[in-house]
């Protein structure tokens, strides 16, 4: 039988290996290959299948920073990423790990806590590429704020040795302790060392723990004639359901019932169906058909928000092996439950008219989110350290940290490799981010007016 100081070596050697494939060095080598994809091309692809009428508000989102363009283009990073060599060390990844992809949110148990957030893209695949996406995401995001380029440098650095020492930490626990483990938003508020951070941070937890479905109910809805709520019209962005819709809300909610555990089948027996509308979410997952349902509890009549959330294709899934969920929506709940300390308890997925997948879970579900184009320097690289941390804690859920740990070492050198990919990847960002532009003054892509 094999012992735990033989499995342990195993590991360890197994993450040694993998420094032949790709060195740590080599991980902070960018270079775009000769035929590179043309990046605007990579996104008008994903938009002939979207809503159409909502793609120039996507666009437009996309067009208003470095930052905002980087949240959208996941699909041109994943381009760029699967036409290099890879560790091979595999981990369910977010997919789409920027900074504006990582906060607060309510656990079952009514507790905040800090953690990756969005799903979108999740796939199992090598560790380094959601920690390369991380490290460029607060490197455009430094830059975009106006610091130099040392200091964005050193933020993305922040960003990578949270990551690194993360691992390390999760490398001395057991599987139970790290399926356990969590970041409350307490002890985030705690370790900000600024009394005026900190005071901003407790605001924004306050803020979240009052997003709740009754809060949307108060801003979202209104009474017709009868005294019935429903969901304001606020065109383009919310928009009450047409009669197609609704049968097709009505249909997928049938089959997403049939998705949930037993006892949440009978918590949301509890609910009827009131109202629905299409509304515009997010940046890069504009386009996309989202609904949100307004829910009533029968008896109290307390309001419960869902929403229905198209789930297509992983942006990652060109470049690594085909996901066992054919239904993307599992795709998506399967990922989340596995990366997250804890999730939402209305998570599961359904297929609607057409064959398109969706995924369901609360609206509002006391979230809260970092004000990332504001952060100063110091700032981003205390918050970038935080999000590596947590991102570390996700990937190890299912990844190897014992053979993830070996590869990275215990120096900083893994640290200034994705500091070094994270600058250069950030030049790249601007360049396309400039293709953008350029392609919106020739009339090539078309943007909305007013896309907030």
């Amino acid at each position: 039988m094999t012992t735990v100081e033989e499995f342990d070596r195993q590991a360890e050697d197994v993450g040694k290996d993998a420094r032949k494939r790709v060195s740590r060095s080599e991980l902070g080598q960018w270079r775009a290959e000769p035929g590179r994809e043309d990046p605007v091309g990579i996104l008008l692809k994903q938009n002939a299948g979207r809503v159409q009428s909502l793609v120039p508000i996507r666009m437009a989102r996309m067009a208003v920073s470095p930052f905002a363009f980087l949240r959208g283009s996941a699909a041109i990073m994943a381009y760029d990423l699967g036409c290099h060599p890879d560790t091979g060390l595999t981990a369910q990844l977010c997919g789409d790990a920027h900074l504006a992809n990582f906060g607060l949110y309510g656990t079952p148990e009514r507790n905040l806590v800090f953690d990756v957030n969005d799903f979108d893209e999740t796939l199992p695949g090598p560790f380094e590429w959601d920690v390369k996406r991380l490290v460029t995401s607060v490197a455009v995001a430094a830059l975009g704020n106006g610091c130099t380029d040392e200091d964005a440098a050193s933020a993305a650095e922040a960003a990578a040795r949270g990551y690194r020492e993360g691992i390390e930490a999760m490398s001395e626990l057991d599987s139970l302790e790290i399926w356990y483990e969590r970041v409350d938003a307490d002890q985030v508020i705690a370790q900000i060392p600024k009394k005026k951070f900190r005071e901003k941070a407790e605001k924004t937890m306050a803020s979240a723990k009052k997003r709740t479905s009754l809060q949307a109910f108060d801003k979202l809805t209104e009474p017709d004639a009868d005294g019935i709520p429903r969901i304001k019209n606020q065109p383009p962005l919310l928009v009450p359901i047409t009669s197609p819709d609704e049968a097709t809300v009505k249909s997928v909610l049938a089959e997403y019932r049939r998705s949930l555990p037993d006892q949440m089948r009978v918590l949301l027996n509890r609910y009827t169906l009131v109202d629905a509308a299409v509304k515009v979410v997010g940046v890069g997952s504009v386009g996309t058909r989202c609904f949100i349902a307004l829910m009533m509890d029968k008896e109290s009549g307390a309001p419960l928000f869902l929403q229905m959330k198209e789930a297509d294709t992983s942006v990652l899934a060109p470049y690594q092996k085909p996901s066992k969920y054919q239904q993307q929506g599992h795709r998506v709940v399967a990922g989340q439950r596995l990366m997250q300390a804890a999730s939402d308890i209305f998570l599961g997925w359904a297929t609607g008219a057409e064959g398109v997948d969706f995924y369901w879970r609360q609206f509002r579900d006391m979230k809260g989110s970092a004000d990332i184009e504001n952060m100063s320097h110091r700032q981003l690289s205390n918050y970038g350290g935080l999000c590596g941390g947590v991102l570390a804690r996700a990937h190890c859920r299912s990844g190897d940290p014992l053979a993830i740990n070996a590869y990275i070492g215990g120096s900083d050198k893994f640290d200034k490799a994705l500091r070094d990919f994270g600058m250069s990847y950030s030049d790249q960002t601007m360049a396309d981010y400039r293709l953008l532009l350029a392609a919106i003054k020739d009339g090539q892509v078309q943007v909305a007016a007013n896309p907030y």
